[in-house]
């Protein structure tokens, strides 16, 4: 019988290993599926916004605190009071969204009703999947993508009320999704705008644009208190796993 030479296991040292393609930056302007925006969004952890919006990328500026830091802050805490007495809906800060396999942003605001409360967005790990049933953002004019690109990736994917503060033009734009399209919510005989998706979610535009907070907080109070809310928590209650399994 012929001697059989035994192979040597190969070194570890020198085992040959493909080297990984790094990501690309992300550079505005570029046009990438929303696999390739995810994988170079996440190689560039000291970023803190980049959106995709119909396949193509925007790249946040810097926040100047009177074009965009307070009227954000002004428009959450409006959110906040609302989702304070209204359980089974959520308010998030700047949530990464994935829309469709072209669109991923990170909306100012998002307003939703929680899956689980019969929802029209899910939880994708730890991303919101779908769209959200309300969204708000704060634009410098009416020039910004946020009324064009944005706005027609919202529509499509059905964002059911989306919300612009127009800064310069010192404007609140207000939509809501009928029969395919955006139709602009018009005040009522008081001046206020009233949600349809959510009732009892009250503004008054003319005392947010004009800084009366204390008018605005007053009034998302007033709306939480009012019988269309108690019917809306309700419906939700009535969605919920706690509530309806037998016991």
């Amino acid at each position: 019988m012929p001697a059989v030479t035994a192979r040597p296991f190969p070194s570890l040292e020198t085992k040959q290993v493909r080297p990984t393609t790094p990501a690309p930056e992300l550079v505005a302007g570029d046009h990438l599926t929303r696999a390739e925006f995810e994988r170079r969004y996440h190689a560039m952890p000291d970023l803190k916004k980049a959106e995709l919006v119909e396949g193509r990328v925007f790249m946040g500026s810097p926040v100047r605190i009177n074009q965009h830091g307070k009227p954000h802050a002004q428009l959450a805490g409006w959110l906040v009071q609302y989702q304070a007495f209204t359980p089974g809906v959520e308010i998030a800060d700047n949530a990464t969204v994935r829309l469709d396999h072209d669109n991923e942003p990170q909306p100012d605001l998002l307003l939703r009703i929680l899956p689980e409360y019969g929802g029209q967005s899910a939880n994708e790990g730890d991303y919101v999947s779908g769209a959200p049933e309300f969204v708000a953002e704060i634009a410098g004019s009416s020039a910004s993508y946020d009324l064009y690109e944005k706005k027609t990736a919202y529509r499509r994917n059905g964002v059911r009320e989306y919300c612009v503060w127009l800064v310069d033009e010192a404007e609140i734009r207000w939509w809501r999704l009928l029969d395919g399209d955006y139709v602009m919510i018009e005040p009522d005989e008081a001046g206020l705008l009233k949600s349809e998706t959510f009732p009892g979610l009250w503004l008054d535009p003319t005392a947010l644009l004009t800084g009366d907070l204390a008018r605005v907080l007053d009034l998302a109070r007033a709306g939480t208190a009012s019988p269309e809310h108690a019917d809306f928590v309700a419906s939700l209650r009535g969605q919920s796993p706690e509530e309806t399994t037998p016991a």
